[in-house]
Formats: structure tokens, sequence, C-alpha cells
């Protein structure tokens, strides 16, 4: 049979299996909003970074954060949130479906992408509180009306929702590498709870521009800030007006056959309902979700912090005993998953431990952690022991691409909140009790909390690398397009960034593919020397070394 037959009818079989379970209830699922009055004030607009809509603002702040404020019911929530936000909201999702367009060109493929996410999300609609998909309905009426092949713009606000879990579930994209801790009593310079994370989620220097921190009062529940991004309801990082706190870091997923809760909706419920950490183990454990992951759970009320792991199939929390101090990389530490081989396979495989020691040791050598030292930990660019492992790597705690950074002081319900480029812009102080109670201000940041810029940025160091980012991409282009390269470029990315081992195995690739074995080698050699981020990457370089000695007859 010819190939394009046969690929055609792959694709038959595969359609008409995928459309015959269950999709079109979930295609045809929209909130009931009846209830609700779909009527708002109309925007106003006194610049082009100031907007108002009746009691509810969107302003820039000299640091280029967004600050929203919204209130109201859960449609009002979206329609208004949407209004605001609708130019920001549209470029977002354009930056996202040019990811797609990057990874899967063809629109045939795309269309099948399509049709097995329907399938792969048929169930998602059963898993989200009404509540949330009420207020996504009410967003998406800002949405974009291009041409994409997600044309629902529900479906796709849903879907999103979902796409940081399916994302590091279905290919184990290297998209977050959280790292986040807590100090409390004699380790915190007051002795109150303090907590670090960075959001190392990255899809493109576009996608992190334009950052929301939102503060949402809804009519149930309790008020609440988060930061995040255009289109996006659920938390990745927030606190609420008891002084709870919710991060995420991902955890090793088996790649599961259904989506559920997206874990950014479980992380909005806690903040949102939630007052300490035994009501949030309780929401926590009610909702289905289908990925591994930890949620970082910091209280003002218990003057501590825990780590919720959840997965498909299993449930834990890991609390620390005889110790004011939690770590949280991207490993699980909870008895629940002592026997998890998934687990135990990415504790000796990736790089997570590593960071997990790495923060064990900066926090060692403070006996009391403030906000400018929690700020210090999370920008720190070293490997174990201070050693220089070069600009990116996922060793590092800065891995130079985090979207956002935060820390969080509940007791006092204090948020800093780092500017771009990624942790290395000031951090900007909020106090949610002076925002909360008077949410009319145009700037709700706390200016004398500010926590200064990171001189890194200024550095030939920096620039460096942000050459190197570039040359990275144009051998990556010219590797993966079959083209030719002058060898300037390739004495250029390895200056650039001399200390990572990622310079040397992009231009030993470029090398042994155009057959340029002897150049390769030594380029294969020369990363070998330096700290490779994971096991299966030292692999890859080791089974390249020995291809080559082979074909060289060494």
């Amino acid at each position: 049979m010819p190939k394009t037959t046969f690929k055609a009818l792959l694709y038959s079989i595969i359609f008409l299996v995928l459309a015959s379970c269950g999709i079109s209830n979930s295609l045809q699922d929209v909130p009931n909003v009846s209830a609700y009055n779909d009527s708002i004030p109309k925007r106003t607009q006194s610049n082009d970074s100031s907007f108002v809509l009746g009691n509810n603002s969107l302003n820039k702040n000299k640091q280029g954060l967004w600050e929203l404020y919204v209130e109201g019911d859960p449609y009002e929530r979206g329609l208004i949130t949407g209004s605001l936000t609708k130019e920001l909201f549209q470029n977002q999702e354009r930056y996202f479906l040019s990811k797609i367009d990057d990874l899967v060109p063809s629109e045939n493929s795309q269309k099948f992408l399509r049709h097995f996410l329907s399938w792969y999300n048929r169930k998602m609609y059963l898993h989200v509180p009404n509540e949330y998909k009420t207020e996504i309905y009410g967003l998406s009426k800002y949405a974009i009306t291009d041409q994409t092949p997600f044309a629902n713009s529900y479906l796709r606000g849903l879907y999103f929702h979902g796409a940081h879990d399916i994302g590091h579930a279905l290919q184990d994209l290297a998209l977050v590498g959280c790292s986040s801790f807590a100090a409390w009593g004699d380790k915190s310079e007051d002795g109150s709870l303090i907590i670090g994370r960075n959001f190392d989620f990255y899809a493109g220097d576009d996608f992190s521009k334009d950052k929301i921190v939102s503060f949402i009062s809804p009519t149930t529940g309790y008020k609440f800030m988060s930061v995040s991004w255009a289109g996006m309801i659920g938390v990745v990082s927030g606190m609420n007006e008891h002084g709870l706190t919710v991060t995420i870091n991902a955890g090793k997923s088996k790649v599961p056959l259904i989506a559920k809760t997206p874990i950014s909706i479980v992380n909005r419920e806690i903040l949102q309902y939630a007052t300490n950490i035994e009501e949030a183990i309780a929401i926590a454990k009610k909702r289905e979700v289908f990925v591994s992951e930890s949620i970082f759970v910091g209280s003002a009320k218990d003057n501590k912090a825990v780590i919720i792991e959840v997965s498909p199939d299993n449930f834990g929390v890991y609390e620390v005993e005889n110790t004011n101090q939690l770590i949280c990389s991207n490993h699980f530490q909870s008895n629940a998953y002592a026997e998890d081989k998934n687990n135990q396979k990415h504790i000796t495989e990736s790089h997570s431990m590593y960071r997990y020691q790495r923060m064990e040791e900066l926090l060692n050598k403070q006996t009391k952690i403030t906000p400018q030292i929690a700020v210090d930990i999370l920008r720190n660019k070293k490997g174990l022991n201070g050693k220089t492992i070069g600009y990116g790597n996922e060793k590092a705690l800065n891995q130079l691409l985090a979207h956002h950074a935060v820390v969080f002081k509940p007791e006092q319900r204090l948020v800093w909140v780092s500017s771009n480029p990624y942790q290395l812009g000031e951090f900007v102080a909020y106090n949610l009790n002076n925002i909360f109670n008077n949410p009319q201000k145009t700037d709700f940041s706390n200016t004398a909390l500010t926590i200064e810029k990171d001189p890194f940025q200024f550095t030939e160091a920096y620039k460096n690398y942000q050459s190197y980012r570039k040359l990275r991409s144009q051998v990556i282009s010219a590797i993966n397009n079959k083209k030719q390269l002058d060898d300037v470029v390739l004495k250029q990315i390895k200056a650039a960034n001399p200390e990572f081992w990622e310079a040397y195995y992009l231009v030993g690739l470029y090398n042994y593919n155009n057959g340029y074995y002897t150049a390769a080698l030594e380029a294969f050699e020369t990363a070998q020397t330096k700290e490779i981020t994971t096991v299966p990457d030292r692999e890859s370089v080791a089974g390249y070394i020995k291809k080559l000695k082979r074909k060289l007859r060494l």
C-alpha cells in the first residue's frame, strides 16, 4: 500500500475511533449563564497602559508588570477580565498558537491534533467546577477570532488551562523545572513564615513579556492575588486574604489516557476556598488530576508550609519534622511515593535532586532568611559548592528562563513579584490588606519595600548569554534543516557560554551530522568535561563519543 494512502487510512480509522468515544458531549457543553447578568460597564482608557471598568482596573506599573483588579460573580469576572485585558489576552493566544505552529507546522497534522485534543479532553468538562467554566466562558467572549485549529474560543480557553499538564505529561517537555523553599520559626528573620519560588515555565520570550499580577475579589470565597498571564484564571503562584499561599512544581508523570482537572484549577480552588493547610488538603484530595504535581502550600494560620503531592492514582502530604525549612524541586518526598518507580527514576536521572541540594546548601549558609536573602537564592546561577556550570543550565536555581519568581510573607500578607528579565528585574512588593481595603488606587505596589535589580543583567556575561540564545536557535535550525553554517558561528556559540555543556554538544551534533568527525569528537569530549544536566544527556554525549571513535578508528 502506498505510504500516503496508508497514512490517510490510519488517520481516518483513528478519527472514527475518537469520534465515537463520547466527544460530542464535551464539545457541546457550555456553562449555563442565564442566572447571571451579562451587562458590564464599558471599558474606559486613559492611556495605553491604564484601563478602568466600573470598580475594576488594569494598570501597568513602572517595572512593566500589569496590575489587574476584578470583582464580581463568575460570569462578571470573566467578562470584565476579558474586556480589561483584551489586547493582552489576544496577544497571549497568538503567542501560544505560534508555538503550536512551530511544533506542528502541517495543516493536516494540526487538524489531527485538534481531533486528538477533543478526544483527550473529552471528560475535562466534568472535572472543572462550573464556577470556573463560567468564568472561562465569559473570558472567551474576548478571544481572538482568527482562523485557528481550535475554532471554538470557549473550548480553546478550557484546553489552554490544561496545556501545562498536557505538555509535561504527553511529551515530558522541559517547560517546567520549578524550585521552591520555605523557612519559619528560628530560620526566618522575625519567626514568621517566608516562601520563595521560581516558576520556570518557558514558552518563549513573547509569552513571558506581559505578566499580570491579579487581585480578585469574588462574590463567594476569599479574596486572593496570583501571578500569571492574560487568559489564565487558574493559579500557579498566589496568596489569599487569610495568608494561605499555593505554588506548583511539576513531577514525573506516566502518560495519562484522559484529561481531568487541570492542576492550576485545583490551585485556584484551594486559594479561593481554603484558610489553612487542613482545608487545602481536603480540596486537593477531592479533585481528580491527570498529572503528577507538588502543591507547595504555606499558611499564616499554621505558620509553616507543607507539600501536597498529587497524581492520577496516588496522594501524599509531606511535612518536615524537627526543622523549620521545607524544600521542593520536581520530585516527590512523602511516604506515599517511596516505592514509586517513576519518581525514583526521576530523582536518579533528572536535575531535580541537584537543585534540591543546591537550595539546601544555600539555605544552610544563612542563619535567618529575609526577603532579600530569599531573592538572592532564587537568582543564584551557580551549581553545587558555587561551581560555574554555564548560564541557562537547568541544574541552576536561576536558569535564566523563569516566567516569574515570587517571595511571600503570609502573616504580613506581603508578596514580592519579579519583573523582567526573568528574576533579574526589581521584585515589586504588594500588601494584600492595603490593596483589598483600597482597590481604587492606581498603583498597588509598596515602593518602600521594592527589592533592587540584579546587577548581573548589566554585565558582559549577560550580554554574552543573550547572544548565546540567538546563536543556539541558529545552530538548532541548521541541524534540523540540514543547512550549512559558517565556522565563525560555531566558534561564537562556544565563546558566548564557555562553561555550558550544551554549547559544545550542539557544535558536536552539527559537525557529526555534516561528517566532520574529528571536530565533532573534540566538541563532545569537551562537553563531557562540563556539568551535564541529566543522565540521559550524559549518556547521549558518551554515545556520540563512542560512535565517533569507532568511525575514526581510535
